[in-house]
């Protein structure tokens, strides 16, 4: 079973960045982020084929986040940067061994434990 550890999360200002980082223990196929806001439904935020690299965004945080992978070190980033109060949320990190499949909560087997990210006004 693919175990996964996120890290990175913290306070920041609006229009400041963030790095958050995934370490991935186990064979995976695909892996994304994912966040839930206070009093809201867990939302995509992007994916990546760990494979080839090939990315997919929210419309909600293209051209201000940029998702990654290091193959050797096992780790996918999330880089956030002109951050928003709207981006504050629980951010987990997911994972699926599966080939083909969507980018829907349903289509991730694995999760993390989430990460605190808040951004002040």
């Amino acid at each position: 079973q693919v175990q996964l550890v996120e890290s990175g999360g913290g306070l920041v200002q609006a229009g400041g960045s963030l790095r958050l980082s995934c370490a991935v223990s186990g064979y995976t196929f695909r892996m994304a982020w994912f966040r839930r806001a206070p009093e809201k439904e867990r939302e995509f935020v992007a994916a990546i084929k760990w494979t080839d690299g090939i990315t997919y965004y929210a419309d909600s945080v293209k051209g201000r986040f940029t998702i990654s992978r290091d193959n050797a070190k096992s780790t996918m980033f999330l880089q956030m940067n002109s951050l928003k109060p709207e981006d504050t949320a629980v951010y987990y990190c997911a994972a699926t061994t599966r080939l083909f499949g969507g980018l829907s909560e349903a289509d991730f087997g694995s999760w993390g434990q989430g990460t605190q990210v808040t951004v002040s006004s």
